[in-house]
């Protein structure tokens, strides 16, 4: 699978909006979802994913987790743990280039995520990221908007 080029984890980290996702378990009926990454002098990442649970002023749900760079050397190839040993692919597909917008997948076309610096993405843009999604064959009819607090 291509993954974004030339990634800057120093520049990568910090808060993430989530735009979009497909549904799955672990995130089912979260909204204002963020994802916030802090890189550790070690070289490893914090990831802290949280959401409320049902609407914009539900129960705040938060998973903290850690991250490394795969063994390929290649910072768009992360492996993310949320559970003791079990890590997953984390994959940077497509990366603008001031890093304000991102698509995200792993090695199953099971999970999809369309993330931005800001709580809301110009439709353009997201138009254009579905498209990418779609040319690498995720089926983008499974994407899901996620409400995000305007602030």
């Amino acid at each position: 699978m291509n993954l974004a080029e030339n990634v800057d984890l120093d520049r990568y980290v910090g808060t993430w909006y989530e735009i979009a996702r497909f549904p799955h378990r672990f995130e089912e009926g979260l909204v204002g979802v963020t994802a916030t990454y802090n890189l550790n002098e070690n070289g490893r990442i914090e990831v802290i994913n949280q959401g409320f649970k049902g609407s914009l002023d539900g129960e705040l749900s938060r998973a903290v987790g850690k991250a490394k760079v795969a063994k390929s050397g290649n910072p768009a190839h992360l492996r993310v743990s949320f559970f003791w040993i079990f890590y997953a692919d984390y994959l940077i597909l497509e990366l603008d280039a001031d890093y304000q917008f991102v698509m995200v997948g792993s090695s199953s076309d099971k999970y999809l995520w369309i993330l931005a610096r800001e709580p809301q993405l110009d439709e353009k843009t997201y138009t254009m990221l579905v498209s990418k999604a779609l040319e690498r064959g995720y089926d983008v009819s499974k994407l899901v908007r996620v409400p995000q607090l305007v602030e």
